[in-house]
């Protein structure tokens, strides 16, 4: 199959959508398919190779620029070119990361106007390049964000187009009124022109049905698949040193760090507690780095500093031996994760998890039984769960065991590609 699979940047950040999408397209390129990743707005960022096209569409300059004048919704293409190129995004995007959701409202509506926008001549572009230049049997959208370019595609190409679900509705629950319900208006429209939908996992595919107004019968669910290359050697002996929990994620108040930093106090303060750590590490944007400091300062007051440690993201390498130095993972996240890639790499490397009880995270667990659930948001709660594999570590041992397995058996990028490409087939 000639697929195009388009994908959205994140602004410099490692992003769970675009690590999906690119182990994707990298699986279903090594079964044979001529599968294309075609970033937009900026380049992507991932700790495996990147296999996205070198060319940007929808750069983000040029998007932003035509948000704000008229002057260049008409400049020549040769010059937006300029303005695509991947090593000034990236420059851009430093500064880009500062800038919230609830600051895009117009440019947002805007977009998914498509071509009644201001972005029009951007749409015009990767139409065009996809018919001169590609000509897929099939188009994948990354989320349905990107939706308002799909009626200009399905006139131009007359193939179908398909949309991954996996956390739109956290950035548009992010935008203020009357933006956020001018976009889910939008984009509710644009669902009825796609052709199917992929969700990451049965809750938000639940979800979606109500929230963009899908029939269910039109949304497949298949479940985020792993590269195991580098995951699952073995770990190092743990027994003797001081209980470890780790985060891995992007470090920012959505993915909950300060509610396991809570939990952590009051683990280490429990009548006869062992020792215990809190290592932390993932992506850390700079309007993150305040965040991060009155954790730190939460933790310097209870004099648990020294059981504390902040490791820089690493690369894929360090990532696995960062996993390998903990007993467990938590990333007790405040919204309904659709995904849990960090999940999945904790259980790929035998490390189980504790995890609240929303979102993706219970169907994950009962399909690999890699760890414990805990009510959301609740710190209390969480503090004992984690002290139940404190207090048992075989009982933690067995969990990273079954997890591993399940996850190397099932939650490949082989078995997500093999399943993705079964989709496409029945739109062909």
């Amino acid at each position: 199959m000639k697929i195009a699979y388009i994908t959205a940047g994140a602004a410099g950040m490692y992003c769970g959508s675009c690590m999906h999408d690119n182990t994707l397209v990298t699986a279903l390129t090594a079964q044979g398919h001529d599968a294309l990743l075609i970033p937009t707005y900026t380049p992507i960022r991932t700790d495996e190779i990147d296999v996205s096209q070198k060319r940007v569409f929808f750069g983000g300059i040029n998007v932003y620029l035509q948000q704000k004048s008229a002057l260049f919704r008409h400049t020549p293409w040769s010059l937006d070119r300029l303005l695509d190129a991947p090593r000034l995004l990236r420059w851009v995007s430093r500064f880009a990361v500062k800038t919230q959701a609830e600051q895009l409202g117009d440019l947002t509506v805007s977009m998914l106007k498509g071509e009644h926008g201001h972005q029009v001549k951007e749409i015009e572009k990767l139409a065009h390049w996809l018919a001169a230049e590609v000509r897929p049997e099939i188009v994948n959208l990354t989320n349905a964000l990107l939706s308002g370019m799909v009626h200009e595609i399905k006139r131009k190409l007359g193939v179908p187009v398909l949309c991954t679900l996996q956390g739109d509705d956290l950035y548009l629950e992010a935008l203020p009124e009357p933006f956020r319900g001018e976009c889910l208006q939008l984009v509710r429209a644009h669902c009825r022109e796609i052709d199917g939908f992929i969700a990451t996992s049965r809750y938000y595919a639940e979800f979606m049905t109500e929230y963009f107004a899908i029939p269910r019968e039109r949304i497949h669910v298949i479940h985020p698949g792993l590269n195991l290359a580098g995951h699952g050697g073995p770990r190092p002996e743990r027994n003797g040193k001081p209980f470890t929990i780790g985060y891995f994620a992007r470090i920012c108040p959505d993915k909950g760090l300060h509610i396991l930093a809570d939990a952590f106090c009051i683990l280490a303060r429990m009548p006869n507690a062992a020792p215990c750590r809190l290592h932390v590490s993932g992506w850390l944007g700079e309007n993150n780095h305040p965040y991060l400091a009155k954790i730190q300062d939460r933790i310097k007051e209870e004099r648990l500093h020294e059981h504390f440690l902040h490791v820089e993201s690493p690369d894929h390498l360090s990532k696995v031996r960062f996993l390998h130095g903990i007993d467990v993972l938590s990333v007790p996240t405040v919204y309904r994760e659709p995904k849990g890639l960090y999940m999945l790499e904790a259980l790929a490397n035998g490390v189980p998890v504790v995890q609240p009880r929303h979102g993706s995270f219970p169907e994950l667990l009962e399909a690999t039984g890699g760890g414990l659930l805990c009510n959301p948001e609740d710190p209390q709660d969480l503090a004992r769960t984690l002290k139940q594999l404190q207090d048992n570590r075989p009982h933690g041992h067995e969990l990273g065991r079954k997890g591993k397995e399940a996850v190397h058996r099932h939650f490949t990028a082989e078995r997500m590609a093999r399943e993705t490409a079964e989709v496409y087939r029945t739109y062909l």
